[in-house]
């Protein structure tokens, strides 16, 4: 078992799977992820989330994210703007562990939502209820960047260190190039003590060495190693053996 490190600031979720309410029959307690699920322990540093789409695992990182306190459609803690009410009623079944010192810094990052939190953040601005758009987020307003130049200007300049920031597909928008520039960022950010929940399909960012990497499928959520994800053998047998891949995947028959 792994040594306790004192820099975690959350420690394991626990999954009140007894409480009323909690129906295995219906979404989202029915998802193969949640089944038996009682507790989740983080890495002090990295954990990573993989499984295919529709597998359950965005779902299970918004329910950890709102569990914490972070805004259902992403921000920090002190956003609270709702677009549409899609998140799932799981956040109200998991109760977070927090270690012995007390985040800083946090921000709750999804892709599917990203513009949303974009125009939020220019509202807030323009009110003068948030930090000014210059330090906070880059010089440009965030929607008068392409994509994936406003990821990195959150990464680079809202993401301060000392803090607990859980992405959901931070890849999205990011070239592989840009992808790796991320693991340099994001190991900088874990010298400053932060702590990281992604959910992601690049084999890339899956890369970061020291990390857990948890894979969400039909038979549940399990610990697995790099070299083990379907996301990297499918890639690498793609790479590997493109020809033959294209002549079966495109064939009439």
């Amino acid at each position: 078992m792994r040594a306790i490190d004192a820099r975690h600031y959350w420690l394991e979720a626990i999954f009140r799977n007894d409480d009323p309410g909690w129906d295995s029959e219906v979404y989202p307690f029915s998802l193969p992820v949640l089944r038996g699920m009682d507790r989740l322990v983080f890495h002090p540093k990295v954990t990573f989330l993989v499984g295919e789409n529709g597998s359950g695992k965005s779902t299970l990182i918004e329910a950890l994210a709102v569990a914490w306190g972070f805004n259902a459609e992403g921000g920090t803690k002190n956003f609270n703007f709702n677009n549409r009410p899609s998140h799932s009623p799981l956040h109200r079944f998991v109760r977070p562990v927090r270690g012995i010192r007390k985040a800083r810094d946090g921000f709750f990052l999804r892709a599917e939502s990203y513009f949303n939190l974009g125009t939020e953040i220019e509202r807030l601005d323009s009110e003068g209820s948030e930090a000014p758009i210059g330090p906070a987020y880059g010089d440009r307003s965030l929607h008068e960047q392409s994509h994936g130049e406003s990821f990195f200007a959150l990464f680079d300049n809202r993401f301060h260190g000392h803090g607990l920031y859980i992405l959901d597909e931070p890849e999205a928008a990011l070239s592989p190039t840009r992808q790796m520039t991320f693991l340099v960022r994001m190991h900088e950010l874990i010298g400053q003590n932060s702590q990281f929940i992604i959910a992601t399909h690049s084999p890339i960012i899956l890369g970061y060495p020291d990390a857990d990497i948890w894979q969400v499928s039909r038979f549940g959520l399990n610990r697995v190693d790099y070299e083990d994800t379907e996301h990297v053998q499918v890639t690498r047998q793609f790479l590997n053996h493109r020809d033959v891949m294209l002549n079966t995947l495109l064939d009439d028959k």
